[in-house]
């Protein structure tokens, strides 16, 4: 998947915490149960593995990585593939190639990045509970009150640990993404270093600056 696809994705996914003007107070009480409970943790660390399904285009495609969330700072591995952020910047290391892309994070308060994955909330989405196969997950469906790039989403809540546990994304152009926490690990050890990208651990990385 290109990082372009991976990040996007990625970026939504962390839009999943949404406390909304919903019309379902159950939906909208858990949303900000797991939310505040997330946000407690000075550090959280999900494996996670993914697929990307279009079955008219036939494809299928499955991949696992690993995110390190710190407040506003997140290191996530995927695909080859490194994108780190301190906050202000970010870093797309492409491993094949040896090249280092580096971009500003642009409207800080609005971005949706992975930071926000398993820590905050917004009010631009509808939420209501839906029947789960599964009894010891919750469901929560999830309606973009304004147009977006995708349609709907659906989030997988742990009852008992009330933590996400997994994501399914409906684009628009087919795509279904599905994201599903391997581990879950919380107040694990980390620094302001281990969110930059440090070249000189990359001999020969080819910077591309791009802001």
């Amino acid at each position: 998947m290109k990082i372009r696809t991976l990040l996007t994705t990625l970026a939504i996914f962390s839009a999943i915490l949404a406390f909304s003007q919903a019309k379902d107070p159950k939906a909208v009480a858990l949303l900000e149960e797991v939310s505040k409970k997330a946000k407690g943790y000075k550090s959280i660390k999900v494996e996670f593995s993914y697929t990307m399904e279009n079955t008219k285009a036939k494809i299928n495609e499955e991949k696992t990585g690993t995110l390190w969330v710190s407040g506003d700072k997140y290191k996530m591995t995927a695909a080859g593939q490194t994108v780190i952020c301190d906050g202000k910047t970010i870093w797309t290391y492409i491993k094949e190639s040896n090249e280092v892309q580096v971009n500003a994070l642009e409207n800080k308060d609005d971005a949706l990045t992975p930071s926000k994955l398993l820590t905050s909330y917004n009010t631009n989405y509808k939420s209501k509970i839906i029947k789960s196969a599964d009894p010891a997950i919750e469901s929560v469906e999830l309606i973009p009150n304004t147009s977006k790039n995708f349609t709907k989403a659906i989030l997988g809540i742990d009852k008992a640990k009330k933590q996400v546990k997994s994501f399914t994304l409906f684009d628009k152009s087919g795509n279904t993404f599905t994201y599903k926490i391997k581990t879950y690990l919380t107040d694990t050890p980390v620094t302001d270093a281990d969110f930059i990208f440090d070249a000189k651990k990359f001999p020969g990385v080819e910077v591309i600056d791009m802001r």
